[in-house]
């Protein structure tokens, strides 16, 4: 798989903004809107791109808690039945298998404190093989943005500031 500069400079746009246009693209980086369309599906078609998302503000939607939960198994061998088990629970937005203190660090988002509640007591803590679980409420999200793209082949060259 061989990507170039612009390959990752296009990546790097649509995960500013998917809705970018392929000619706004095409301009930014001197290129036709074809070439930029040409592109994009051979990076779909590499597997590189694998879909598109849509970005909603839940808050607007009435789901105003999110929360980290991390999940202590009560062995390793439990891990693909949790996780089976955690596809169920439409609350449970994200869940990874970690290195740490927890096997399964999830997010799940709710509508309040008590909708968590009920999420953790009645689903999340009656899942067989989870011994137990630690809560974080998350008060704002601080940061959020589309990773880096950068070219390993050809990476930037940083002007070294001379120290008079």
């Amino acid at each position: 798989m061989k990507l170039d500069n612009t390959d990752l400079r296009i990546i790097g746009m649509m995960l500013e903004d998917a809705k970018t246009s392929y000619a706004e693209i095409g301009k930014e980086l001197h290129v036709s809107g074809g070439t930029v369309h040409v592109r994009l599906k051979k990076l779909s078609e590499m597997g590189v791109i694998t879909g598109s998302k849509l970005k909603v503000d839940f808050s607007k939607l009435g789901f105003d808690v999110i929360a980290f939960v991390g999940i202590f198994l009560e062995k390793s061998q439990f891990y693909a039945d949790v996780i089976a088990d955690l596809k169920e629970i439409p609350e449970v937005i994200s869940a990874h298998y970690t290195t740490g203190n927890y096997s399964i660090f999830t997010q799940i988002l709710c509508r309040d404190t008590d909708h968590l509640r009920e999420i953790l007591s009645a689903k999340v803590q009656q899942i067989e093989g989870i011994q137990r679980t630690e809560t974080f409420i998350s008060l704002e999200e601080s940061i959020r943005r589309p990773p880096m793209v950068v070219n390993k082949e050809a990476p930037s060259k940083k002007k070294k500031s001379k120290k008079k």
